[in-house]
């Protein structure tokens, strides 16, 4: 459940509309075609999780001990746009021949197992909610995204997106929505949705860290590597470590996102920019974490949960009211004068936001 404000799940897509936006306005029409058709299929499910939304009836609680073990179901859509398809791999079940069907079993797993293992979250929505998967989602479909109830997977159209279920960190990015959808329930618009944003690339990189045993130093930082088709001049969707440099290629364009606040973009696309000003909060935690050093979920990680689940931080929360609540959460984890407090407070400082 949210903690406040009301149950109100989003739409939300890892391939920016900028990116798609870009592809589909190429000459060529391998790139182009696929970009259109994913544009329009976004717009239409963006708008049927409005509707949904709006009409959506309350669950009802479910009163028993939510379990250690993750409740997987991955469907497979058959090129198709009916969800969630057909069950093709239950909770349990050995690896068939899909590989795509057995990354997305294996990424559900790992999502599961960070937060239950690292801040004792039951699934989600921290009381146990199955995870639930479609792949092989309509033809060439360039995106990955969270509907609110389920994760969905295309397998990229082959010359500019390969197959969605290869970058765990794309996984774990998409299922945090439903993290934050259960937790602040930040308004996915300007600053807080650049937070909501944000907040799934952080611990979209912190699953693939925590799967690889890797410390900060270790980390590539990027969220979506190997996402991208040889052919193409990039190496991820964003860089944490440094915004603006994940791709510089003739049909993407170059990556337009911001380090700090001198650069922030005002725009009304793309809902007010949450996919290119989450650069902003994207590099905090970086200088947070590789300054702190060790495993980036057990301090910067484990503050910024603290942030998210809180219950202070507001819906339409500002970067500057989320500096300031996880400077506060540093100090009252880890004390006023440690490394942690320091750190977390440079790091806001470096990024040009003042932490209020």
């Amino acid at each position: 459940m949210t903690t406040h404000g009301g149950f109100q799940p989003v739409f939300c897509t890892v391939v920016p509309p900028h990116v798609l936006d870009k592809l589909a306005r190429s000459d060529d029409p391998a790139r182009s075609g696929p970009a259109r058709r994913t544009l329009r299929r976004d717009g239409e499910l963006r708008a049927l999780r409005q509707v949904t939304t709006e009409f959506r009836l309350a669950a009802q609680p479910d009163t028993r001990a939510p379990s250690d073990q993750p409740a997987r179901t991955i469907h497979d859509a058959g090129h198709r746009t009916e969800l969630p398809g057909t069950p093709v791999r239950r909770e349990g079940e050995p690896p068939g021949q899909d590989a795509t069907v057995n990354r997305a079993y294996s990424g559900l797993g790992a999502t599961f197992e960070l937060f239950l293992r690292v801040y004792g979250r039951h699934s989600i929505d921290g009381e146990g909610l199955p995870l639930v998967a479609t792949v092989h989602y309509d033809e060439q479909y360039d995106n990955a995204f969270w509907n609110g109830e389920q994760m969905v997977f295309g397998d990229g159209d082959g010359e500019v997106f390969l197959d969605f279920t290869l970058p765990l960190d794309v996984i774990g990015h998409e299922l945090t929505h439903g993290v934050t959808q259960h937790t602040a329930n930040l308004t996915y618009y300007g600053q807080s949705g650049a937070l909501n944003e944000s907040v799934s690339d952080v611990f979209g990189s912190l699953i693939k860290q925590y799967a690889l045993g890797q410390t900060a130093g270790d980390a590539d930082w990027l969220i979506g590597a190997g996402l991208l088709a040889p052919g193409v001049t990039g190496s991820a969707l964003r860089s944490m470590k440094a915004p603006g440099t994940a791709y510089d290629d003739d049909v993407l364009g170059k990556d337009p996102q911001p380090a700090t606040m001198a650069d922030y973009v005002r725009t009304g696309r793309d809902n007010g920019g949450v996919h290119i000003n989450s650069g902003i909060p994207n590099h905090a935690f970086y200088l947070a974490a590789t300054a702190l050093g060790g495993h980036a979920w057990e301090k910067a990680g484990q503050i910024w949960y603290d942030v998210l689940t809180g219950g202070e931080l507001a819906e339409r929360a500002l970067f500057t009211d989320f500096a300031g609540l996880t400077v506060k959460a540093a100090r009252e984890r880890f004390g006023d004068g440690g490394d942690e407090f320091e750190a977390v407070r440079k790091a806001w400082e470096q990024v040009g936001v003042r932490a209020l």
